[in-house]
């Protein structure tokens, strides 16, 4: 069972006390964006086999909505950060290239 730390209240919350949200890092259309662009930012999401970055809202805890970082082949968790940041913090980028040589960070799209 996936099991993550809700970085507010500090609580490991199981997959039963979270909803997810998808991806993380989403950048948002502008108003003068193409219909085409802003198709693609509210339905085309990366599912990637390995390192993926999500959304999880601590739904039966604090109610506050966090992202997390992970395998989803293994479900390792590298880590869990606020919501309210454009990328993964750096120790959480470090860890994930130390433990899976070649990844890289890419910037949202």
């Amino acid at each position: 069972m996936l099991t993550l730390r809700c970085p507010y209240c500090g609580v490991d919350a199981d997959e039963t006390d979270l909803s997810s949200g998808g991806e993380a890092h989403i950048r948002r259309e502008a108003s003068e964006s193409s219909d085409a662009d802003f198709e693609a930012y509210l339905f085309l999401r990366e599912n990637p086999r390995g390192v993926h970055f999500e959304r999880w809202r601590h739904a039966y805890g604090c109610g506050k909505w966090f992202h997390a970082a992970r395998d989803t082949v293994t479900l390792e968790v590298f880590g869990t950060y606020p919501a309210q940041v454009n990328e993964p913090p750096q120790e959480i980028r470090d860890l994930v290239s130390a433990k899976r040589p070649g990844w890289r960070w890419r910037e949202f799209r």
